[in-house]
C-alpha cells in the first residue's frame, strides 16, 4: 500500500513528556490517505524504550519505532527520512500536543497547492504559572509561530517555518540533501538552525513552501522550569555557531566592527535594566549574550 504520509516524532530522553504526547495523539483524525506514525528513540537512555514498546496504539493506527544511537536532533530525523514510507514526511516534536484536525488541514493544504514543503501555526502552551519576566516578545524562542492569517507561500528566507511543526515531500531531500548533522539540539546542547538551513536550501532549489495557519500545534511548556539562563545561553550558542562558520579560513582576529556592536548592546541593556528593572531587560541582555558568542565561535578554530 502506498502511503500519503509519514508523521515522524524524534525523542531523547524525554519519557514524561512523550507520554502525555502519545496519549493526545490518540485524538488525531486521520486524513484520507493512509499514513502512518513513525518514533524515533535517539540514544534514549530512560523508561522511553519500554514506554514505546507497552504503549496501546488506536486501532487500525501503522506505527513503528526505530531506534537511531547518534544523538543528535539532526542524525534522528535524517533517520525518519531514510526509514519513512510516506510520499510527505511530516515532523513533531515529543513536548507538543497536535490539534484533532492538524494532519487533515496538511492534507488540505496538499490537495490544494501541491506544495514541495509547509509549515503550521504553533501555539505556546504554558503548564503553570507563566513568569513575570517572561515577556511577549519573548516567545517565539519557546516556539510561538504564526506567519500569517491565511495559507501563504513562504518565499523569503528570514520567515522559515519551525522544527515543531513542518514537513516536506520526501523525494526532495534527492536534490537538497538532509538536515545539517552539524546543527540541532544534542542533549542538553541548546543548538538549533537546521530546519533554518533546510528551509533556505529548499527556497534556493526552487521549491514550492507553503503556510497554513489551519495546522496548528501546542507546544507545552512547563514555565516553574524556566529560567533567564535558558533564554541566555541559547543567544550565546547561536552567536557561537554563526561567529564560527562567519569566519571561515580567515584570522582568528575578529573585525573590528564587532567590537563597537557589543559595547552598543552592553550599554542598552544595562540602561534597560536600570531604567525599567530586570523583567524589561532580558531581550537586549540576549543580543549582548550573543555578541559575545559570536566573537568567541570566530575566535575559536572554526568547526
Amino acid at each position: 500500500m502506498n502511503l500519503g504520509y509519514t508523521v515522524a516524532l524524534c525523542t531523547h530522553n524525554h519519557c514524561d513528556r512523550l507520554e502525555r504526547s502519545l496519549r493526545e495523539l490518540a485524538a488525531l483524525r486521520s486524513p484520507r490517505r493512509p499514513w502512518e506514525l513513525l518514533l524515533i528513540d535517539n540514544g534514549c537512555t530512560d523508561g522511553t524504550p519500554a514506554l514505546l514498546a507497552r504503549h496501546a496504539w488506536p486501532t487500525g493506527w501503522q506505527v513503528r519505532v526505530v531506534r537511531e544511537d547518534k544523538l543528535g536532533l539532526s542524525n534522528a530525523r535524517n533517520r525518519a527520512i531514510r526509514e519513512a514510507r510516506g510520499e510527505y514526511i511530516i515532523f513533531m516534536d515529543d513536548d507538543e500536543t497536535a490539534d484533532a484536525d492538524w494532519l487533515c488541514a496538511y492534507e488540505r493544504l496538499i490537495d490544494q497547492e501541491q506544495p514541495d514543503a509547509f509549515g503550521g501555526r504553533i501555539r505556546v502552551q504554558f503548564e503553570d504559572m507563566r513568569p513575570a519576566w517572561l515577556q511577549d516578545e519573548l516567545l517565539g524562542f519557546l516556539g510561538e509561530l504564526q506567519r500569517a492569517d491565511s495559507v501563504v507561500r513562504l518565499v523569503d528566507p528570514h520567515t522559515s517555518f519551525y522544527g515543531g511543526n513542518f514537513g516536506f515531500r520526501r523525494s526532495v531531500c534527492e536534490r537538497i540533501g538532509d538536515f545539517d548533522s552539524a546543527l540541532g539540539r544534542k542533549g542538553g546542547d541548546n543548538t538549533g538552525g537546521e530546519e533554518v538551513d533546510f528551509y533556505r536550501r529548499l527556497l534556493a532549489g526552487g521549491f514550492s513552501v507553503w503556510w497554513t495557519p489551519e495546522a496548528i500545534i501546542h507546544h507545552r511548556i512547563q514555565a516553574a522550569k524556566l529560567e533567564r539562563s535558558y533564554f541566555l545561553d541559547l543567544h550565546y550558542r547561536q552567536g557561537s555557531m554563526e561567529g564560527s562558520r562567519a569566519r571561515g579560513s580567515r584570522s582568528r582576529v575578529p573585525p573590528k566592527y564587532l567590537w563597537p556592536q557589543l559595547a552598543r548592546a552592553s550599554r542598552r541593556a544595562a540602561w534597560q535594566r536600570l531604567r525599567r528593572g530586570a523583567e524589561h531587560s532580558l531581550r537586549l541582555e540576549m543580543n549582548v549574550a550573543y555578541f559575545v558568542g559570536y566573537l568567541r565561535g570566530w575566535m575559536r578554530k572554526a568547526s
